[in-house]
């Protein structure tokens, strides 16, 4: 059975203008000329520079006429009447060069290997098989495919018939290849073919071969002992064949990475200063260009005002150029919406965090989570997390995400709220300088952390230590 009703609902929805916003505050300050310069290839009606609307109509006619001879309204208006062919010059003759500039281009990882087997005199068909070969290595240039599992797919995807043992020949000969370790299926055998490639005669690189090839495992887990004992060496010995491996590269493929791969450069979106004693905060100019609407599109939508033409195509010409100029105007206000929200909630931060950004010293950090600012410029945590996920801070002490400034509390045995990252500093200090021969475990970190005040459970102190990337005890272990 059909049945109507009416009902009434309270919805929230985001205007299309809180949205743009809201993309706009997750830009770091090195995309956002980028998403600046998008916005205006695709909105004409939108310029850089200063707004400059006067009242005076001999300076407001002068920059009209000088706006449209940059303008051709003919772009967006057409007649029908007039063949496209009639408003178009090819005029370029044959001789005529054509300027261009270039592209900077690097040779890539597996370019570079592909040049090397050109070098090779070798039938067509291990050609095919050693580029194949080439195209299954990673980045680290290294082949994480089981050999079996190639030949499969040589046979079903290109026709190509071969073995295992034919691949494993093809594969020794890739390994051969610049740069040393190129072609490993593991750590151990990468470490092993540039080894191999050094001189045996040299009792260091002799020994370091042995511990690699015979002592892997015992090695990686700092067994030093056990390896001391089955290769009947000394400890200067070992620590000396040590010094070998660690000069190893364990990714070749990066020694040639792609050229074409770009590298983010950090650019602070705000500068923290100490002047007098105070703290001084500025916003990067990049975060605050000038944009304007064009005078040329202000001068069409007036022109088209006080027309008196109001013909389908009149009006059509007038609902374009309205959107484009609304368009320009909700761009700009975003902008300004954005270096306001950045410049209230890092200055709500840095008001919060005063005693650290003075002294620079880690200790001081208090506890910080994004409802404490949120509270405190009156906006949503959303917001505060967009802001602090990707814009960074320059300081006196260095350059820093917003987000490291946030930490949970801890209760020290007085009571006292602490900042996680004041544990941290000490468990990054007390590592630092323990002795190598006897690092720290975990529940001698956590007995020191005690022994200052600081109430906090061993498999808390394994996760700051996690946390700070530093390995196990028994992986710290020097000899």
């Amino acid at each position: 059975m059909l049945k109507q009703s009416l009902q009434q609902k309270l919805l929230q929805k985001l205007s299309p203008q809180q949205i743009q916003l809201m993309k706009l505050l997750q830009v770091p300050t090195i995309e956002l000329e980028q998403r600046i310069k998008e916005e205006m290839e695709a909105n004409p009606a939108l310029e850089e520079g200063a707004d400059d609307e006067v009242n005076d109509e001999t300076e407001w006619e002068e920059e009209s006429s000088t706006e449209s001879e940059e303008f051709d309204f003919s772009d967006y208006v057409q007649d029908d009447d007039i063949p496209a062919y009639k408003t178009s010059v090819s005029n370029k003759g044959v001789d005529d060069e054509e300027k261009t500039t270039p592209y900077a281009a690097g040779s890539s990882f597996r370019e570079n290997l592909d040049r090397q087997l050109s070098l090779l005199e070798i039938s067509d068909e291990d050609e095919i098989l050693a580029k194949n070969l080439i195209g299954n290595l990673d980045d680290d240039g290294y082949l994480r495919r089981d050999l079996e599992n190639i030949v499969d797919d040589l046979a079903f995807s290109q026709n190509v018939m071969t073995t295992a043992e034919n691949l494993e020949r093809i594969l020794l000969m890739i390994q051969d290849f610049d740069p040393a370790g190129v072609g490993a299926r593991s750590l151990q055998e990468c470490l092993l073919i540039q080894l191999r490639k050094q001189d045996q005669t040299y009792p260091s690189i002799k020994i370091a071969t042995e511990v690699v090839e015979k002592n892997f495992d015992a090695f990686t887990k700092k067994h030093y002992e056990r390896i001391l004992k089955k290769l009947d060496i000394s400890s200067d010995d070992l620590k000396i064949a040590i010094t070998e491996i660690t000069k190893l590269n364990p990714k070749p493929g990066n020694s040639s990475r792609d050229t074409g791969k770009s590298t983010q450069q950090i650019i602070p979106d705000f500068t923290i200063s100490i002047e007098d004693e105070e703290l001084r905060l500025s916003l990067n100019g990049r975060n605050a260009p000038e944009l304007k609407v064009s005078n040329a599109y202000r001068e069409m939508m007036k022109g088209y005002s006080e027309s008196k033409q109001k013909d389908k195509k009149q009006k059509e010409a007038i609902l374009f150029v309205k959107q484009k100029i609304d368009s320009a105007k909700w761009f700009i206000d975003a902008i300004k919406q954005r270096q306001q929200t950045l410049l209230h909630t890092m200055d709500a931060i840095m008001n919060y965090q005063k005693d650290y950004f003075l002294s620079g010293d880690e200790t001081k950090l208090k506890p910080m989570i994004l409802k404490d600012i949120a509270e405190i410029v009156q906006m949503d945590i959303s917001t505060i997390s967009r802001v602090a996920n990707s814009k960074y801070a320059q300081t006196p002490y260095g350059t820093f995400l917003l987000k490291s400034f946030f930490s949970e509390s801890l209760s020290t045995e007085s009571g006292e709220e602490v900042s996680t990252r004041e544990v941290k500093k000490i468990l990054r200090d007390s590592i630092g300088a323990e002795d190598k021969k006897k690092p720290l475990t975990d529940e001698k970190l956590t007995a020191l952390l005690k022994d200052k005040g600081y109430n906090i459970a061993r498999r808390t102190v394994a996760k700051y230590r996690e946390q700070l990337s530093i390995p196990v005890a028994r992986l710290r272990k020097q000899l």
